[in-house]
């Protein structure tokens, strides 16, 4: 009972979502409400035919009931066709507004969810789910309601007719609806299995043709093959399922029709003969039986339709209802930041008291360069995602020119900060797209001046093209280096006031890296700098390095200072790399 009441809530807020479509939606109604006895009339006009026209012989009258009937057909069939339209047209303009919301609510998410959510399961929500709520009004709500009013505009007739062969009809209608019922039951369980189905095939799909080069390159084909048959036969039992309750339920609804019809034949013959009923309403009854029987089995489908587009609308709002979002209630907005950045006995998890920062307090001056070094895991990219706000902080606070980064709004926030990394992201479009991200206010002189800061711009610009070179997606048509140069240059271009390289260089050859190291070293001396590195080469020249073990602060100064520190972990990990390379 539980279950019906949250089904009925989530259908009123799925109707909600149809007021800005206020007119087109009441117009459906209204179509609804007017097709009911339109539909039920004929019938009625075809009995009257045979009774007082064609058995009299009366031919004049015949063909003015004639005309009235075909006028009727063809008002029904424009009002069905601008019924079906209007409906399919509320629905693409509901989902239309849902996929846009998700996405921009997914774009809202915190980083953490995208932790935890495979990138499948997203794309189902986006995608499959939300095309299933569209059924709601195709195939649910609205033909539903203009099928009930069918049915009861069909009885009434039906009943003025001759209420003893609709009494007769009636009979084999309980039967109709319990199995309808048991119909309806079985099949919403088989749906909601292959809603989840779809979820987990999606997902699997997504990681494995992401990662394909990994299955190669590990020989994994056959595994991942084992593994890829057992979901889909998962997937294509849950569809069988439903197809089996089909195939019993409407042979069981023929049956149940003939049943109806037959009893209809036999006591309509009686009644003709005994004069109680009349010629024309055993020959209209027929087809007010088909009119009666018809909306009553396909409602079984629909409802079952509408049921399976409340499990999609329910994983939808879930999305859309996520409060894991990182707050954005700061007012402030500042164009002019010096960069002086400070981190305050920051404590951080990223699961509950599993802490991955612990008591770190740092203190950069604007224009300073602070380099973060330690072993995987010590948590130096985790300090770059706290900065940018991609995560909560558990405890202590973080500051950018002496203002808490939550008071900040988290758009202004994120201007004054670009971060390179290690794993480039690009996507499908030119590389002037993957620069600027598709931002108009970015022009291409800016982005062409950038690109001759870091000696990018012969690279990027002798291709086919140029700039307008076609990126394939993630980049795969362009070596690491080109990838590492465009990302690059897409941060320059942002001119941001805190420059953040998370191991910016180390998938580059050693003539590129030359290059960027120039580019760094130019950058930096008017800019906040965070580099994050394993080569300790690269950050010799850092104003301070911190040295992170466990999460932990084990060590803070310059180059030469850490290297005096007897048995320290920066000079473990500086001889280490120089023993490497001698």
């Amino acid at each position: 009972m539980a279950k019906t009441s949250m089904d009925f809530k989530l259908l009123m807020r799925l109707l909600r979502e149809t007021v800005p479509y206020a007119v087109l939606f009441w117009t459906c109604l209204a179509l609804a409400v007017l097709l009911a006895p339109i539909n039920s009339i004929r019938p009625f006009l075809v009995g009257k035919m045979v009774d007082d026209h064609i058995l009299i012989g009366d031919l004049p009258g015949l063909k003015t009931i004639a005309i009235i009937y075909v006028v009727l057909t063809l008002v029904n069939v424009v009002m069905r066709y601008a019924f079906i339209y209007l409906t399919a047209l509320v629905g693409q303009n509901v989902i239309r507004d849902l996929r846009t919301r998700v996405f921009k609510k997914m774009t809202s998410l915190p980083l953490s969810y995208f932790d935890k959510t495979p990138i499948g399961t997203a794309t189902t929500r986006t995608v499959n789910d939300i095309e299933t709520i569209n059924t709601i009004f195709t195939q649910g709500v609205i033909t539903m309601v203009a099928d009930v009013l069918s049915i009861i505009a069909v009885i009434g007739v039906m009943l003025f007719t001759s209420w003893r062969l609709t009494m007769i009809c009636l009979l084999t209608l309980p039967l109709l609806i319990i199995a309808t019922y048991i119909f309806k039951e079985k099949v919403r369980v088989a749906y909601q299995k292959v809603r989840t189905q779809i979820s987990v095939m999606n997902a699997f799909l997504q990681e494995r043709i992401s990662g394909m080069r990994v299955v190669q390159i590990f020989n994994a084909e056959e595994q991942e093959m084992a593994k890829f048959k057992k979901i889909n036969r998962t997937y294509t039992k849950a569809n069988l399922d439903s197809i089996l309750y089909y195939a019993i339920f409407f042979p069981v609804v023929e049956i149940i029709s003939a049943i109806a019809f037959a009893l209809l034949v036999w006591w309509g013959t009686r009644g003709y003969w005994h004069e109680t009923i009349s010629f024309g309403a055993l020959v209209a009854f027929p087809m007010y039986l088909n009119m009666l029987f018809r909306p009553v089995r396909l409602l079984a489908d629909k409802l079952n339709t509408l049921q399976m587009g409340l499990v999609a609308a329910e994983r939808v709002y879930d999305v859309l209802d996520n409060t894991d979002a990182i707050e954005d209630k700061g007012k402030i907005e500042k164009t002019n930041v010096k960069g002086n950045l400070n981190i305050e006995n920051v404590w951080f998890s990223y699961l509950k008291d599993d802490y991955v920062l612990k008591d770190i307090s740092l203190n950069i001056k604007a224009g300073e360069t602070l380099a973060i070094v330690g072993s995987t895991g010590s948590g130096k990219t985790t300090i770059i995602n706290l900065v940018n706000r991609f995560y909560e902080i558990d405890k202590g606070r973080i500051t950018l020119d002496d203002t808490d980064i939550k008071d900040f709004t988290l758009a202004n926030l994120r201007t004054h900060f670009a971060t390179v990394l290690q794993d480039v992201f690009l996507f499908s479009g030119s590389i002037m797209d993957n620069i600027t991200l598709r931002d108009d206010n970015i022009t291409q002189a800016e982005v062409i001046k950038a690109s001759k800061m870091i000696g990018a711009h012969q690279l990027l610009s002798s291709g086919e093209n140029g700039y307008e070179f076609k990126v394939m997606e993630r980049g795969a048509n362009l070596s690491m280096g080109q990838r590492q140069l465009i990302s690059f240059v897409r941060a320059l271009v942002a001119d941001p006031d805190v420059l953040i390289l998370d191991e910016a260089t180390s998938s580059i050859d050693p003539e590129t890296e030359s290059v960027i190291q120039y580019a760094i070293e130019k950058l930096i001396e008017r800019r906040t700098s965070i580099i994050i590195a394993h080569r300790l080469s690269t950050i010799k020249h850092a104003d301070n390095i911190l040295v992170l073990d466990k999460g932990k602060k084990v060590e803070y100064g310059s180059h030469d200072e850490l290297l005096k520190i007897p048995n320290g972990k920066y000079q473990q990990l500086y001889n280490i790399q120089f023993a490497e390379s001698a």
